[in-house]
């Protein structure tokens, strides 16, 4: 489990949350797939009661003052208890909170982030719309600015915990003939008769968060709930794709993880020609390629909330926060099939939990940006930076390491 690259701290958090995990009853996960509990607000009460909630935070406003590796440490465990666990979670702990940490005032905090740290709130982020998802600044959500308040109105999709949240993380647009990533304000609204909770999905895992669309219907949003500055939306967005795709990659180990255990032990039981399954380089080279495709996402999570930590460069950050979420993602999905195959038919069947893990892991690589996005956004930093480091002539030109390098008559680009 990495246990050497944790303090002391770290760990202490670490395995509070796994005592956490470990308490949760079997029948609220049961309850949750078969979508018989709408969402688990009980569960969060009491993450926010053991103070596992938020632990990045200032102890001002409840949390802990620790990091990112310690966060990613509790994300990692609360995914082995279900994606979709580990979602709601990091919705109000990690992506609403980072926000009104970050851009809020001290009021913000006081009346928004306390309760949420606590457990005694919710909240749900409200990014994508029907007309898009990935095409973010293409909003079409409105918001009227009247003086003292803006009046709201739009529809939001694929919302987690829009069903069970108190308040809602909108953004809108406030300039309609500014550039689209230049027009939009970011707002903290709360519940009211002019919210529509008005679908409930029959989502293929990952069942049991209240993923809803919300309408709004002209809601009445105080000037002193717009987070941070008008057509500011932009700052408050890229702050958040940190916690939104770090966060997606930490609670994504977590929750291959458990397929990885079972499969193990099925494989060291399970006979097959007069011998444990484990024997046969089919069975044990595909629990040998889950492994390692863990402990490199757990590596890469590890690694670039170090980064973080460390006030890395912007754009560096874009770079590898956007490599990890698609990695982990993408190879903690290849884990769980390799444990799939390992099981055989009866990981096909609810005798064992990896067909939900399999459905379970798929939104991974769709949600807080889809894979795609998070490759071209890795592909542009990357290009810029290699600009920089050849400009900067600061490291070896390895492109002179060929015999026949000063050919230049042979380099035609055009």
């Amino acid at each position: 489990m990495f246990d050497f690259v944790l303090t002391d701290e770290q760990k202490a958090i670490r395995d509070e949350a796994r005592s956490f995990v470990k308490s949760v009853p079997r029948q609220l996960v049961l309850d949750m797939d078969a979508d018989r509990l709408e969402f688990p607000r009980e569960f969060l009460r009491e993450a926010g009661r053991r103070g596992l909630m938020g632990c990045r935070y200032p102890r001002r406003w409840g949390g802990r003052e620790l990091d990112w590796v310690a966060s990613a440490a509790v994300m990692e465990e609360v995914g082995a208890l279900g994606y979709i666990f580990a979602c709601v979670f990091g919705v109000g702990a990690e992506l609403v909170c980072d926000a009104i940490i970050k851009h809020g005032t001290d009021a913000q905090k006081e009346k928004f982030v306390r309760p949420l740290l606590a457990g005694e709130k919710c909240a749900a982020e409200c990014l994508t719309e029907p007309r898009g998802g990935s095409d973010f600044f293409g909003t079409s959500t409105r918001a009227e600015d009247r003086g003292d308040h803006f009046l709201l109105s739009g529809q939001k999709r694929f919302i987690v915990g829009g069903s069970a949240a108190d308040f809602f993380l909108v953004y809108a647009r406030t300039d309609p003939a500014a550039e689209p990533h230049r027009g939009i304000s970011c707002f903290v609204v709360e519940r009211c008769p002019e919210i529509e909770t008005k679908y409930l999905y029959g989502l293929m895992g990952s069942r049991g968060g209240g993923a809803s669309r919300l309408v709004l219907h002209d809601v009445r949003v105080p000037r002193e709930n717009m987070l941070g500055r008008l057509h500011g939306g932009l700052d408050v967005f890229n702050t958040m794709m940190i916690p939104e795709r770090l966060g997606t990659a930490a609670m994504t180990v977590g929750a291959a993880r458990p397929a990885l255990e079972i499969a193990t032990h099925y494989s060291t039981r399970r006979k097959a020609f007069g011998q444990t399954i484990d024997r046969f380089e089919g069975v044990s080279f595909q629990i040998a390629e889950a492994a390692t495709l863990l402990d490199a996402s757990r590596a890469m999570v590890y690694a670039t909330c170090l980064a973080v930590d460390r006030g890395e460069p912007t754009g560096r950050i874009r770079r590898l926060v956007s490599e990890t979420k698609k990695f982990v993602t993408e190879s903690c999905q290849k884990a769980a099939h390799h444990a799939m195959q390992v099981m055989g038919g009866i990981g096909y069947t609810n005798v064992y939990p990896l067909e939900r893990i399999v459905r379970d892991l798929h939104l991974a690589s769709i949600w807080t940006g889809t894979n795609e996005v998070m490759a071209m956004i890795a592909a542009s930093e990357w290009y810029r930076e290699e600009r920089v480091r050849r400009e900067g002539d600061a490291t070896r030109d390895g492109e002179q390491d060929a015999a026949e390098a000063d050919a230049v008559e042979e380099k035609v680009f055009e």
